[in-house]
């Protein structure tokens, strides 16, 4: 009887340590939100967002920034090679640019951290799977931490005026990315 009550002491013990653990990551991770609310971002012109500017490398090593695509529509993904849902929605993205990418800017994003990410894991997945949409490299993380991206993948439409329009934290469907795409070209 006493090693049951025992047994049962622990598992409320651990299920209150894993309630509190839960609390302080949704603490930690409200104090982290983006800089940029992308689901407030509209088109109505007192409530319009500008996307904040970055620098990233494109695959030849050349420094190319956010601004330099003022005046075409951007679709802005960030990326990883070991995230699933990133994975997942890769595909989709490829299909869009062949679709659509003489109309839009596709800009993906691979969050190189040098650790878990690294150029060289980057580079390897995209050739393995033959994607042909532009591929940047996010190596000092300033696009990332320009908009406060801490979840993988985030996607962003940006407007020729490089505004924010739209934006979807996790996966996307290829319905969702080819609808936010067309208002972007409206």
């Amino acid at each position: 009887m006493v090693k049951k009550r025992s047994i049962f002491v622990i598992v409320i013990i651990l299920a209150l340590i894993l309630l509190l653990a839960y609390l302080a990551y949704t603490e930690l991770i409200q104090k982290h939100e983006a800089k940029v609310d992308i689901d407030d971002a509209e088109n109505h012109a007192e409530d319009r967002i500008e996307a904040p500017d970055f620098q990233v490398v494109d695959v030849y090593g050349n420094t190319v920034n956010l601004s330099d695509f003022t005046g075409t529509p951007i679709v802005i993904n960030y990326w990883a090679s070991w995230c699933g849902p990133c994975k997942m929605e890769m595909p989709d993205f490829n299909e869009a640019y062949s679709e659509v990418g003489e109309k839009v800017q596709f800009m993906m994003i691979n969050v190189v951290d040098g650790r878990r990410e690294t150029e060289t894991s980057g580079r390897e997945y995209i050739m393995s799977n033959g994607f042909e949409f532009p591929v940047f490299y996010d190596i000092g993380l300033d696009a990332s931490l320009s908009y406060g991206i801490t979840s993988y993948p985030t996607t962003l439409f940006v407007d020729a005026e490089g505004y924010i329009v739209s934006g979807y934290i996790g996966a996307i469907s290829k319905q969702t990315l080819l609808e936010a795409i067309n208002t972007l070209l409206e």
